[in-house]
């Protein structure tokens, strides 16, 4: 099998389906290596991306692995300098152990880090427990609706809590810029589990709102079928250490306290697990500060974003809902950014706590709606910090979701402010072309007072620079949508090289609630990582 890399295709000459841009792919491998149709025995696109830099001039790139007769295979690597020979995939699994441990590994959360822990630990013979103290994907579907429609927020199960974790409401993009070999059976696992096969190549791949509950809700069906056993509404209350090693975590299942012992315990318990820092720090676990970021979300009309970078072929359904990825370093070396981009999508209520507002982002898998959202966040140092309490951060994410509530007027409004008037530093009084999504409605009027002020001044600056980028980020009638606090975790749980915390044996943190991800992929990568790493050292 050979791979073809850097195949570049004029969107011009692809047609406006997906079957015609296959067909003109054939056609060009064909051309470029003189072979006939009859010479490819097997035909896989391996990836896809999309060069807007000139917008008139749109060019598609591919990799593909085709197979031919061996002979010509040789032949046609010995030329052409953007192919290589390859073997074929699949994914492989730790050796599995003849039997299970007498104590099970216990994995507390199932985000994408404890679920890839967990499905790892299942096929290697393990017999994992896992426990989320949310309800499955489909259940949480529901909550998150009620929560949407009447306001009434269920601390245990939200679109921070429950089966998928974060991402499962957040468009479910599966783009990193880490580099793992796990990142293929992660894919794999995704497309076997409901994901569309896009997700395989795509260079900006996502799943979407709408399908991830269902892939996720079959993934925990996976490690159930692997001989791992799930339980959720099941919240861990605290560690049991013994000599410095961990024994067994307590845990708590409608009303009832329950001790269940284990030498492996695996923490994927997510940025917004404030429960569980609060616990650790007593227990004297080894914490620290780590650099986050807050901000608001910014909405804008898909068609704007769409011809500011598709310019003409703005609308071709080959290429999509238009995405986008801003960044800059102001003189004071804070970053500003884009974050959790959704094209076509929605601003959602992203609240853990009664009495805050938090929002996010998200998109259906047909990435159809009127407007694009995406954070602008803007960098926290440890040094931004008061005193020395690792938990300060948690402590100012806290304080700035509750100014946002006080701003909304209760109920889980949120705050919202035209990016005109919060440049000019006046408040807003309604929206213009742009109709905010946020779900619990919005309050209009100013978002001073619910961020920090050098977090509201670095945005003030950055917005402009932002446009240089993406012409139009700076419209007036833009929506700034607030707060985002929640992008990541302001505490790193220390471990050392096996994963394992550096203060307790047995104890390993992982994901992004440990401080060690960001994103779906990098959160599965790492519980995968774990996983090897606990049955390496069993082995």
């Amino acid at each position: 099998m050979i791979e073809l890399s850097n195949i570049r295709i004029p969107l011009s000459r692809l047609g406006r389906t997906p079957e015609d841009e296959r067909a003109a792919l054939m056609r060009a491998v064909q051309r470029d290596l003189h072979l006939e149709k009859r010479d490819i025995h097997g035909f896989e696109l391996r990836k896809r991306s999309i060069d807007a830099r000139k917008r008139d001039k749109i060019v598609l790139i591919f990799t593909v692995r085709i197979s031919l007769d061996a002979a010509l295979e040789t032949r046609i690597v010995s030329r052409e300098k953007n192919a290589r020979l390859v073997d074929a995939e699949s994914a492989s699994f730790p050796t599995r152990t003849a039997r299970p441990l007498e104590e099970r590994p216990v994995v507390v959360g199932a985000g994408c880090a404890g679920l890839f822990c967990a499905l790892v630990l299942a096929r290697a013979g393990l017999e994992p427990l896992l426990i989320e103290r949310g309800d499955d994907a489909t259940r949480r579907s529901q909550v998150i609706a009620r929560h949407n429609g009447t306001g009434v927020l269920d601390p245990e199960c939200n679109i921070q809590f429950g089966a998928g974790g974060a991402g499962t409401f957040s468009d479910g993009k599966l783009t990193t810029g880490t580099k793992s070999p796990s990142h293929r059976f992660i894919l794999e696992t995704f497309v076997d589990a409901g994901a569309s096969p896009a997700i395989l190549y795509d260079a900006k791949p996502h799943v979407g709102s709408d399908v991830l509950p269902l892939v996720v809700d079959r993934i925990v069906e996976m490690i159930r079928e692997a001989g791992g056993e799930v339980r959720f509404r099941t919240r861990m209350t605290d560690l049991v250490i013994e000599d410095g090693a961990v024994t067994g975590i307590r845990i708590e299942h409608e009303g009832r306290e329950e001790t269940v012992s284990s030498r492996h315990v695996i923490l994927a318990t997510g940025h917004s697990a404030r429960d569980v820092y609060e616990r650790l720090a007593q227990r004297r676990i080894a914490l620290e500060r780590k650099t986050f970021a807050m901000g608001v979300r910014i909405e804008h009309l898909q068609a704007d974003i769409d011809r500011a970078l598709y310019g003409p072929s703005a609308g071709n359904p080959l290429l999509g809902a238009a995405p986008y990825k801003l960044s800059c370093h102001l003189d004071d070396k804070r970053g500003v950014f884009s974050f959790c981009m959704c094209p076509g999508g929605y601003v959602v209520s992203a609240a853990s706590e009664e009495g805050g507002v938090c929002t996010n982002g998200m998109s259906y898998s047909g990435r159809a709606g009127v407007n694009a959202n995406s954070g602008l966040l803007v960098n926290v140092f440890p040094g931004d910090l008061p005193g020395d309490d690792v938990l300060a951060g948690v402590e100012l994410q806290r304080a700035c979701e509750r100014a946002a509530y006080a701003a909304g007027g209760g109920g889980y409004v949120a705050p919202a402010q035209l990016v005109g008037d919060f440049l000019a530093g006046r408040p807003s009084s309604g929206p213009g072309r742009v109709q905010p999504t946020y779900p619990r409605g919005v309050a209009w009027g100013s978002l001073d007072g619910c961020l920090p002020d050098y977090v509201l001044s670095s945005m003030r600056t950055a917005i402009p620079l932002l446009a240089r980028q993406l012409k139009g980020f700076d419209a007036a009638d833009a929506v700034l949508t607030g707060v985002e606090t929640r992008s990541s975790s302001p505490v790193r749980i220390t471990r050392d090289e096996r994963c394992e915390s550096i203060a307790c044996s047995g104890l390993m943190p992982i994901g992004e609630g440990a401080g060690y991800a960001g994103g779906i992929m990098s959160a599965a990568a790492d519980g995968v990582r774990a996983a090897e790493a606990l049955i390496a050292q069993l082995q």
